[in-house]
């Protein structure tokens, strides 16, 4: 069976291209152009097709999964679930602790949304750190692709890149889990990055099962003192080079960058800098433009994520409230999704304009319609739980300004 990207080249339109044109009301011929020249991504499971990047709505993925010191299969399953209720485009599951194949089939079974995994993740808590060979990465690969996943994150830094990290001095040094792992298994076997030394082999896997290949970002700053770098830069270039030839080669790519951990004033620099290195979709996680929200970096994430949209990034990783303190809950979940999406939004008005739900809420809001609003809000359950259900709200009660100006008939509004 062909991909995507062949199928596109070739001028073949596919279910999937159709779908995602008629979601995003795009030109199929665009949409079809931009998949063969790796511009945009679909991303698939079963009858479910997300198409990210150039031109298209702004997606939001949702990271859940167990640590090894936290292991309850039930929650994440729990998660996962609440992650797609509450309109999550895509969803992550980071598991390193128990029965990862099966916490897996769980979320398969009670989500239709499309799976992304970092294999190495899997491989380093079953097999451990210092005693994993390349041949059970390949094999862990091996094996997700067979059960479904539709996303594999690969941290592909070369051994040029990482001399370039220990010259630099840095605050927090790396903060990628999986690009950590990979930088520590090419230190102890004092070898080159497996998945740059097998990236051909690794993409007749991910070419068969047609699979989003999802480039990491290892070298990514862990706090806004930590400037952009030379590792940052050689990772990169090495990216993009990889990118390319993995679109040549038939499969479909997306390139982590900019997450992390960047000062307010150089989000919109940096994605710029990404999109003119090339057009490949560019995933960011955050990013944070202030270290001093902790227990609120959710709110501070979309902040940034709301400038790095748009600026041009085409894909979210959400924050929880919990991050850099613990495994987020379901709650901690929802609350991140929630921003993340508003951030998305946001986004979106500054790439395209504005959209026409703002308009139609701001009417119903002008009727003091409040079932109205409900229909258009982000998270309409949080918003109807808050609300009255007629007349003006508790905080203006009977000196409502809206009211006020239609009983003296002194405003003009709009329908």
């Amino acid at each position: 069976m062909k991909t995507q990207v062949e199928q596109a080249q070739e001028g073949t339109i596919t279910e999937q291209m159709m779908s995602v044109a008629k979601l995003e009301n795009i030109d199929i011929e665009v949409l079809r152009k931009c998949v063969g020249n790796g511009s945009i991504v679909i991303m698939s499971r079963g009858d479910c097709s997300v198409g990210i990047g150039k031109g298209l709505a702004t997606k939001v993925n949702v990271n859940i999964g167990t640590s090894s010191l936290k292991i309850n299969p039930d929650e994440e399953v729990k998660k996962a679930k609440l992650a797609e209720k509450c309109g999550a485009d895509t969803i992550t599951d980071l598991s390193m602790g128990g029965n990862i194949s099966e916490i897996r089939r769980e979320i398969f079974e009670n989500t239709r949304l499309p799976i992304t995994t970092v294999p190495i993740y899997q491989t380093a808590t079953e097999i451990g750190l210092e005693n994993m060979i390349t041949g059970d990465i390949i094999r862990n690969i091996k094996q997700q692709a067979e059960e479904g996943v539709s996303s594999f994150v690969l941290h592909c830094i070369d051994n040029k890149t990482l001399d370039a990290l220990k010259k630099r001095k840095r605050i927090m040094g790396v903060v990628s889990k999986g690009g950590s792992i990979t930088c520590a298994y090419m230190m102890i076997n004092k070898c080159e990055n497996p998945f740059v030394e097998n990236f051909e082999d690794i993409l007749k896997i991910l070419k068969k099962h047609d699979i989003v290949l999802s480039l990491g970002n290892t070298m990514r700053s862990g706090c806004i003192h930590d400037m952009r770098d030379k590792a940052q830069l050689s990772e990169i270039r090495q990216n993009v080079e990889l990118a390319r030839s993995a679109n040549v080669a038939g499969v479909q790519v997306i390139i982590e960058g900019m997450g992390g951990h960047v000062r307010a004033d150089r989000i919109a620099e940096h994605v710029r800098f990404h999109k003119r290195q090339s057009d490949f979709p560019l995933f960011v996680a955050g990013p944070l433009p202030t270290d001093i929200a902790v227990g609120y970096d959710h709110i501070a994430g979309a902040v940034g994520a709301s400038m790095a949209s748009g600026a041009g990034a085409d894909y979210l990783c959400y924050i929880t409230p919990s991050e850099h303190l613990g495994l987020p809950g379901p709650e901690q979940v929802r609350e991140g999704l929630i921003a993340f999406k508003i951030a998305a939004h946001i986004g979106d008005s500054i790439k395209y304009g504005l959209d026409e739900k703002d308009k139609n809420l701001a009417r119903k809001r002008a009727n003091l319609d409040w079932e109205g609003q409900m229909n258009y809000a982000i998270d309409s359950e949080r918003a109807r739980s808050l609300a009255p259900s007629e007349g003006p709200c508790t905080m203006c009660g009977d000196f409502c300004a809206i009211k006020i100006m239609k009983e003296f008939g002194t405003c003009n509004y709009s329908e």
